[in-house]
């Protein structure tokens, strides 16, 4: 059973546009409510009541909510109603330590409402465009990029700086089987975002560069308006659409490559990095602060305008196996000889090692290293104290 996502931009009149606001709107009071309920008021309603305050609980009151009051009444139900499970689920991931605690939703931010797959209808017009039929809103035309497969589970329409979006999610997907065999290391870097061990290399699209520096123009557009004014507004949400479509790209680059690994490769070894420790500030630095502060910087937004964490993400739903390493010494380290010396790393590029003279690619290098890290078994600490004492001279 597959399951699969197809995200399309929505093309709406003035009165959709309306609509969707108030469906945003009600969903985000409903969970805003619900959210307030389970912070202050559970201990209350526990003792008025002698239950917990649960999903079905929260649901039961939304009933005697939508009968007393006309405006929330108008929008649909289910969309509430998965508003409430959300919140309950973002509960459950708190309590057991995936995630933290939901917070209160603000207008403007991350606006979204979801309908049952059972309740939405899809039709393609022609060539390039279809159109989606959505409860007590109607028929609205889309950009159809790619037609849709297996059967629709859910529609979640979300505004985002480039617009309004629906995502429609689909299971029993015609998907081709991914390979079971094979193994592949992969070093992630930031001349070359990705290196396989077999030597392929893969680059960013030349879009994201652009996207980057017309963003940057855009930013000090907006740095030079008028706090508070309209002008200053419009500014930033020329800045928030550049920066959108370039999140856009990039997460379409790596669906593209991860899918090309997983199809060839059963088996992707990947160094254990921590990207959220890697890209802190390094404000506070003795030595030079403000050239340390400034080459940091630009070191973070290298690694972040990559996305090593979305790529890791991605390989581990799609690999059929994913094997993390030690990252240490992979790039100073000879894939020829086993040898591990800093200065065999003499540029970004290349490779050449001081004790035999292996010349190769640094990063093919590395991932050839990588590669062999996650062939090698690991040996546990008491087997490795075992098997020291047997191997001791008598």
């Amino acid at each position: 059973m597959a399951f699969r996502g197809f995200t399309y931009r929505l093309e709406p009149d003035l009165a959709q546009e309306e609509s969707f606001a108030q469906f945003a709107g009600v969903c985000r009071l409903v969970w805003n409510l619900a959210l307030e309920q389970r912070r202050n008021h559970w201990r209350n309603y526990q003792a008025r009541t002698g239950n917990n305050l649960n999903y079905v609980a929260q649901a039961r009151e939304l009933t005697a909510l939508r009968a007393d009051v006309d405006f929330v009444r108008a929008v649909s139900q289910v969309c509430q109603q998965n508003a409430l499970k959300a919140l309950d689920d973002a509960y459950r991931r708190a309590l057991k330590g995936l995630g933290g605690f939901p917070q209160m939703k603000k207008k403007g931010e991350h606006d979204s409402f979801t309908f049952a797959g059972r309740d939405v209808q899809v039709e393609r017009l022609n060539r390039r465009f279809g159109r989606v039929k959505l409860p007590k809103i109607g028929w609205i035309r889309f950009r159809m990029t790619r037609d849709l497969s297996g059967r629709i589970t859910e529609a979640t329409v979300s505004m985002t700086p480039l617009g309004w979006h629906i995502s429609i999610g689909c299971k029993d997907c015609d998907v081709q089987a991914f390979a079971t065999d094979r193994t592949v290391g992969v070093d992630r870097g930031v001349s070359v975002p990705l290196m396989l061990s077999d030597g392929t290399p893969y680059a960013l699209p030349e879009t994201l560069a652009l996207l980057d520096r017309r963003a940057r123009k855009a930013q000090r557009v907006a740095s030079r308006r008028k706090r508070g004014s309209r002008r200053y507004a419009k500014a930033q949400r020329r800045v928030a659409a550049i920066r959108a479509k370039q999140a856009r790209v990039r997460k379409h680059w790596a669906h593209g490559v991860t899918t090309d690994i997983a199809r060839k490769f059963g088996t992707v070894v990947i160094e254990r990095l921590r990207t959220k420790d890697m890209t802190k500030s390094a404000s506070g630095t003795i030595a030079e602060p403000g050239r340390n502060v400034a080459q940091k910087r630009g070191l973070n937004r290298a690694i972040l305008n990559v996305g090593w964490h979305q790529i890791e993400a991605m390989l581990f739903y799609k690999a059929n196996r994913v094997v993390k390493v030690d990252p240490r010494f992979t790039s100073q380290t000879c894939s020829c000889c086993g040898a591990v010396d800093s200065r065999s790393r003499k540029n970004q590029a290349a490779f050449v090692c001081s004790a035999c003279g292996f010349r190769a690619n640094a990063d093919h290098n590395a991932a050839i290293n990588i590669l062999h890290r996650g062939n090698t078994p690991v040996v546990e600490p008491s087997v490795r104290t075992a098997l020291k004492r047997e191997l001791q001279p008598v």
